[in-house]
């Protein structure tokens, strides 16, 4: 929602709810936080991103589009890359990934990150240097870590003794020395649903550091002397908006770095904190900029080291959310408008859960707008859903739309750049839609949408 807590809504609202569903808005505004910073509304009150009508886009590309604003990205890729000049910074793909994206990242000088033996080929048939590509996963077959091995990946985060062991046979088999990082999991639970929560100890990432299984990864790794142990990684969710969490997160990772030195007079030159940077899906979300972001981590891990009696290592970081989330928005035309007695409107588009599962999978909160026109009529309380057989299927869960929403209108969602089509279904098998990347009033097809016939030609029965 623009400017109220989504989610806070639940059963029969009518006029008994809070005072702020009660507060005249402007269905037209455009709050500048949650937007690509290249979109504005047009002559008519269309939406225009880096020049171009949204009414033209749905007419060239179709609807459900998502719409790439790629000077946003780029910037954003920048400016963590400035804000960081002593780190690396690591994209990290699962966000989103495609060739095009790949580019984009490498030539804006950042790192990528990779979770698959898909996301690695993607990488590698875009160009990107192995050399700049981390390799994470908590069940990588013997396939994937051969192929990133003899590609010659820069770093693998290893998460499992099974993986130390596969991954050690692998190394002598081939006369190679991979660099590995030990995967952490350091019991600090951010401030995020609980799903995404991946640093507290009940979870599958990583290995434990209050029951020991970190150090004993560390010291068998250097103990065998095949794989090049070259620090250690923590990540410790999703969404963060918060430092505190990676202050005790660094300061457990470090106190783990002090006692690997004691034990084996050994200091490991390199500390990944991870990524998990969040964003503003609607007003409620204040994300830090990426240079309040750097001198809070510096800040924190110049102090823990100290502390710790440490050399300061080599950060690394691996935003991926914070870079392309607010530079892409999706844009879908309205199919229905169904008034149910007077509780709620449905905003019914031609999307739904197949294109951003998020809201049915996390509670996730997005904004809409309608992003044909402007209106003067008055706002109205409204309900975006989708078009699949699932009543879970909401794309946003509450949204002062105005009241002459009608069938034909185009429906404008931000924010959805990241885990949107990276975690698309052809589920009810609809395909998937197009992404398309808008630049200087050019677009350009950087994943076509998906067909009938590609969803016929998996099905050989």
């Amino acid at each position: 929602m623009r400017a109220h807590e989504a989610g806070a809504l639940h059963g029969d609202i009518g006029n008994r709810g809070p005072a702020w569903l009660r507060t005249p808005v402007d269905v037209n505004d455009l709050v500048p936080q949650l937007w690509p910073r290249n979109v504005a509304r047009g002559t008519g009150g269309a939406l225009r991103v880096a020049g171009l009508d949204v009414r033209d886009l749905a007419a060239e590309f179709g609807t459900p589009v998502y719409v790439l604003d790629e000077d946003d990205l780029r910037t954003r890729a920048r400016e963590f890359r400035d804000a960081f000049p002593d780190a690396d910074v690591y994209y990290a793909g699962k966000a989103f990934l495609c060739r095009a994206v790949v580019r984009m990242i490498a030539e804006e000088g950042l790192f990528l990150d990779v979770c698959s033996g898909g996301e690695l080929a993607t990488a590698l048939s875009a160009g990107m240097e192995p050399a700049r590509i981390g390799f994470h996963g908590n069940n990588k077959s013997v396939a994937e870590l051969t192929r990133a091995v003899d590609a010659g990946v820069g770093r693998i985060i290893v998460d499992s003794f099974a993986e130390i062991d596969r991954l050690t046979a692998l190394a002598r088999e081939r006369g190679v020395r991979p660099k590995v990082l030990v995967r952490v999991t350091v019991g600090v639970e951010a401030h995020t649903h609980e799903f995404i929560a991946t640093a507290h100890e009940d979870q599958k990432f990583g290995f434990s550091l209050a029951g020991g299984a970190a150090a004993a990864a560390a010291f068998k790794i250097l103990d065998e002397d095949v794989l090049e142990l070259r620090g250690l990684h923590s990540h410790i969710g999703s969404q963060i908006f918060d430092a505190s969490g990676f202050e005790v997160s660094a300061r457990r990772v470090l106190a783990l770095q002090a006692q690997i030195r004691d034990a084996r007079g050994v200091e490991l030159p390199e500390l990944d904190l991870g990524g998990g940077f969040g964003i503003a899906y609607t007003t409620q979300d204040d994300p830090a900029a990426p240079h309040e972001l750097a001198k809070r981590l510096r800040k924190i891990v110049d102090g823990e080291c100290a502390a710790e009696n440490l050399a300061v290592p080599h950060l690394s970081i691996e935003p991926g959310r914070a870079i392309v989330g607010p530079a892409v928005f999706t844009l879908y035309e309205v199919g229905t408008v169904k008034d149910v007695d007077g509780i709620r409107t449905y905003v019914s588009v031609d999307g739904g859960m197949s294109d951003n599962i998020r809201t049915a999978l996390y509670d996730a909160s997005y904004s809409a707008t309608v992003a044909n026109r402007t209106s003067a009529a008055e706002p109205m309380l409204a309900r975006v859903v989708g078009k699949h057989c699932e009543s879970g299927d909401i794309v946003v869960k509450d949204e002062f739309l105005p009241a002459d929403v009608q069938p034909g209108d185009l429906v404008a969602v931000p924010g959805t750049g990241a885990y949107c089509r990276s975690m698309a279904s052809n589920y009810n098998h609809v395909p998937r839609p197009p992404v398309v990347a808008v630049r200087d009033g050019r677009a350009r097809l950087i994943v076509r949408r998906e067909t009938e016939d590609d969803l016929l030609a998996l099905d050989v029965g």
